[in-house]
C-alpha cells in the first residue's frame, strides 16, 4: 500500500470515527433535549391559560425576548461571574492536588486533614458568604474563598481515594525492581487516580458556579448573581430568569469541557464516563 493511501485510509478512519463520536452524542443528549422542550412547552401554555401575572411567573417567550434586550448586561456580568468561577476553581484545583498528594506520602497527614475535610463541607455557604465579606471586603480573595469551601471537597476526596485504591501488585513489582516511592506514585497511583478525580471535577466544577453566584448575592459589584438580586428587588422576574439560564449554560459548558480534558489527559479512563456516550 502507498504512502497516500495509507494517509487516505487513516483520515477515513478518522472521520468514521467522528461521525460515530458526533451520532453517539446525539442519542445521549435528545433525551434530556425532549424532556426541556416538553418543559418549556407546558410552562408556556400554563401561562397564557392561567393569565398569571409576569412578575410572578413571565412566559418563555418573554424571558426570552428581554433577555436579548439585555444582552448586553447579562453578558457583561456573565464575563464577571465566569472570570470569578475559574480563577476561584483553579486555586481549589491546585489546593486539591497539592493536599492530596501529600496526604498520600504521609498516613499522619491523613489522619490530620481528611476530617478537616469532612468539616468545610458542613459549613453552610450561605451563611459564611456574607462573613467572609465583612472579613475581607468587596474584592476577588472572599469569592476565591467560596468558589475553594464550594468544590475543594470533591476534588481532594476524589484524588486521595483514587491514589489509595491503586492496584497493589502492580506497586508491589515496581517496589520490587527497585522503584522508589514516588516512581511507584508516578507510574502506578498518579494514572490509577485520574478516572476518580475527573468524576470529582466534573461536581466540583458545577459547585464552582453556585459558589460564585452565592458570593455575588452576598456582595459584589459585578456578575450574575448581583444582577439577580438587582432584578429581583425590580420585581423583573423575567430578567432574573434570563440570567438563571445563562448561569446554566456557563455550568453545561464547563461541564462539558472536562470530557474534553479527560480525553486529552487521560484517554485510558473514558471507559469510566462511557455511560455518558451511550
Amino acid at each position: 500500500m502507498t504512502t497516500s493511501a495509507i494517509g487516505r485510509a487513516v483520515a477515513a478512519d478518522r472521520g468514521s470515527y467522528s461521525l460515530s463520536g458526533i451520532r453517539a452524542s446525539i442519542r445521549w443528549a435528545w433525551p434530556a433535549l425532549t424532556v426541556v422542550v416538553l418543559l418549556v412547552a407546558a410552562w408556556q401554555v400554563y401561562v397564557e391559560v392561567s393569565g398569571i401575572r409576569p412578575q410572578v411567573l413571565p412566559s418563555p417567550g418573554r424571558v426570552v425576548v428581554q433577555g436579548w434586550a439585555q444582552r448586553d448586561a447579562i453578558a457583561e456580568n456573565a464575563s464577571a461571574t465566569l472570570q470569578v468561577t475559574l480563577v476561584g476553581f483553579a486555586v481549589s484545583l491546585a489546593l486539591a492536588w497539592l493536599l492530596a498528594v501529600a496526604v498520600d506520602f504521609s498516613p499522619w497527614l491523613r489522619r490530620a486533614f481528611v476530617p478537616l475535610f469532612v468539616v468545610s463541607q458542613t459549613l453552610p455557604i450561605i451563611a459564611i458568604a456574607p462573613l467572609l465579606i465583612i472579613w475581607f471586603g468587596f474584592g476577588l480573595l472572599p469569592k476565591i474563598l467560596v468558589i475553594a469551601l464550594a468544590t475543594f471537597f470533591p476534588m481532594a476526596i476524589g484524588l486521595i481515594e483514587g491514589f489509595a485504591a491503586a492496584d497493589r501488585d502492580a506497586r508491589s513489582l515496581l517496589a520490587s525492581m527497585g522503584a522508589s516511592r514516588w516512581q511507584q506514585f508516578r507510574y502506578v497511583r498518579l494514572p490509577s487516580a485520574l478516572p476518580r478525580f475527573f468524576t470529582s471535577l466534573r461536581i466540583g466544577i458545577t459547585y464552582a458556579v453556585v459558589g460564585a453566584i452565592f458570593a455575588e448575592y452576598a456582595g459584589a459589584s459585578a456578575g450574575l448573581g448581583i444582577y439577580m438580586s438587582q432584578q429581583k428587588n425590580s420585581f423583573r422576574t423575567d430578567l432574573v430568569l434570563a440570567a438563571v439560564a445563562v448561569t446554566a449554560v456557563i455550568s453545561v459548558i464547563l461541564f462539558v469541557s472536562t470530557f474534553v480534558v479527560e480525553r486529552v489527559v487521560a484517554p485510558w479512563a473514558r471507559h469510566g464516563s462511557a455511560g455518558l456516550h451511550v
